[in-house]
């Protein structure tokens, strides 16, 4: 936490400088998120859940990415982004390893969303008046992220289980969010198609990672459940120079 406060205040420097800076620009983008699926809640995913049958897979998690960012020229060659992005995905699986006494399948739904809150340093080695414009960059990001599991689950510790007829099945709702510190890489292209819009292509990576607590939270001392926010980013989009 007193990470993602850290890069909280860094990005209200950044957007006290940028305030200050010369030109800007706007970016809006679309594009996926290709989720890394380490760490505890994916590899305890892939194991007790199914999703049309087969094992749950980090795959299945490949969802809708986008968002928009402010840029400003620090300097000749140098831009300074702050962005916000947004991915979720809602996955429908069943348990892997119980089955209701009829045979049917015991059906829930996996619900993971995370929100980028970043700042990126972008440099372009190139003129004002080129019309392809590569560039490479890096910065922080403040994840604001969210995973829930709802639907019916079987309570393993009810005195009602029985050897032959299993334990109960019964509909619950399990949830935990946070904040997390991370950050990124990128790498992109603008092609303008006049002085000042270009359509833009970006690929970025994102390193970030956090401790899940309340319903996932171990019942065992000294161990930890952590969900994986690192992943790689595919978006196109418009950049608007002003």
């Amino acid at each position: 936490m007193r990470r993602a406060t850290l890069t909280l205040t860094l990005l209200v420097l950044a957007v006290a400088a940028a305030s200050r800076a010369g030109a800007g620009g706007f970016d809006a983008r679309i594009g996926a998120f290709f989720p890394r699926g380490n760490e505890t809640l994916f590899l305890d995913d892939r194991t007790l859940y199914l999703k049309d049958g087969a094992p749950l897979e980090k795959s299945d998690f490949y969802g809708v990415y986008g968002g928009a960012e402010y840029n400003q020229v620090l300097m000749n060659n140098v831009e300074l982004g702050i962005s916000l992005d947004g991915y979720g995905r809602t996955v429908d699986t069943s348990l892997a390893a119980w089955t209701r006494p009829d045979g049917s399948e015991i059906r829930q739904s996996l619900k993971f969303s995370q929100v980028p809150l970043g700042v990126t340093i972008r440099f372009l080695p190139t003129s004002k008046r080129a019309k392809i414009v590569p560039y490479v960059g890096g910065g922080v990001d403040a994840v604001f992220w969210n995973y829930e599991e709802f639907g019916d689950f079987v309570d393993v510790f009810s005195p009602d289980c029985d050897t032959d007829l299993g334990c109960p099945v019964v509909p619950d709702h399990f949830k935990s969010n946070g904040t997390a510190f991370g950050f990124h890489a990128l790498g992109g292209l603008r092609v303008y198609l006049n002085r000042d819009f270009a359509i833009v292509a970006e690929g970025r990576y994102q390193w970030a990672e956090d401790d899940m607590g309340e319903d996932f939270a171990p019942n065992e001392p000294g161990l930890i459940n952590r969900i994986d926010l690192t992943g790689a980013t595919f978006t196109v989009g418009v950049h608007v120079r002003f």
